[in-house]
């Protein structure tokens, strides 16, 4: 299993819209690199839910449901989607404050690259944020 964090503007999409609708393909990506990540997600990898612009937090964990497939609101096949159901709200949000202090947390795409919106996470940095959360 692989782990992964994807980034959403609450004013644009929030925790809440995405439960309200229970699945969702997370669209929009317009990075090769998020793009490449996209790629490798697999069917029951888990993703946490960060909420970016004024928020900065972690709010959730999501789960991938259908691997990659063409973005349905583009007619450029060079982009993908994945669909995503949301598994559980974290009882307490994770900031990016808490995450930068946090030594462990130090190597995170989250920290060193901030406007990845598809990014890796490490086992380690996944049980380090959902114990904080």
């Amino acid at each position: 299993m692989n782990y992964w964090l994807v980034k959403s503007e609450p004013d644009a999409y929030s925790w809440d819209d995405f439960v309200k609708l229970g699945r969702d393909h997370w669209d929009g990506v317009r990075n090769y690199a998020a793009r490449k990540h996209m790629m490798a997600m697999q069917t029951g990898d888990l993703v946490l839910f960060y909420h970016s612009g004024g928020a900065k937090e972690v709010v959730g964990i999501a789960k991938v449901v259908q691997e990659h497939y063409p973005d349905p609101t583009t007619d450029d096949d060079r982009w993908v989607v994945v669909d995503l159901v949301p598994e559980k709200k974290l009882d307490k949000p994770v900031t990016l404050q808490e995450i930068k202090a946090d030594d462990r947390l130090s190597g995170m795409p989250l920290v060193r690259i901030p406007r990845l919106s598809v990014q890796p996470v490490e086992k380690e940095e996944f049980d380090i944020i959902l114990k904080k959360g």
